[in-house]
Formats: structure tokens, C-alpha cells, sequence
């Protein structure tokens, strides 16, 4: 097999692609499987509970800002 593929999974966080291997595995409690692509994408999700779509380095960057209803 070549190194060179790739498999279907995205990074929770930020929403690269994960190469085989590669990546960290987070289970829930209610079955719902969470894929990190490094220990940068890892911190942001669970120790600062950051939102993906306000931080620019992120491929779900919202550019206008995210829309909330009042």
C-alpha cells in the first residue's frame, strides 16, 4: 500500500484531512467518534472550548461573522 493515500476522515476541528495513522480518536459517551489532526486542534476543542468558525486558520472560518438569532 502506498503512504501517499488517504483516508475519509476530517478533523473535527478544523477540517483537514487525516492521514492514516495519523490523528488522535476522541469516544464519546453517547457513541459519537471526535478526530484531532494534532495536539493544536486538541487544545482548542476541549481545554480552551474554542468555536472553529471565529478563528481564521480554520478551513469552517465564517468570514462575515456568525449570524445568531435574536
Amino acid at each position: 500500500m502506498s503512504k501517499t493515500v488517504a483516508s475519509l476522515r476530517n478533523c473535527f476541528f478544523c477540517g483537514k484531512h487525516i492521514v492514516t495513522g495519523q490523528g488522535t480518536m476522541l469516544a464519546k459517551n453517547d457513541g459519537s467518534i471526535q478526530w484531532t489532526c494534532s495536539d493544536k486542534c486538541k487544545k482548542n476543542l476541549r481545554k480552551l472550548k474554542r468555536d472553529p468558525r471565529k478563528l481564521k486558520w480554520t478551513q469552517k472560518y465564517v468570514k462575515g461573522g456568525i449570524r445568531v438569532k435574536k
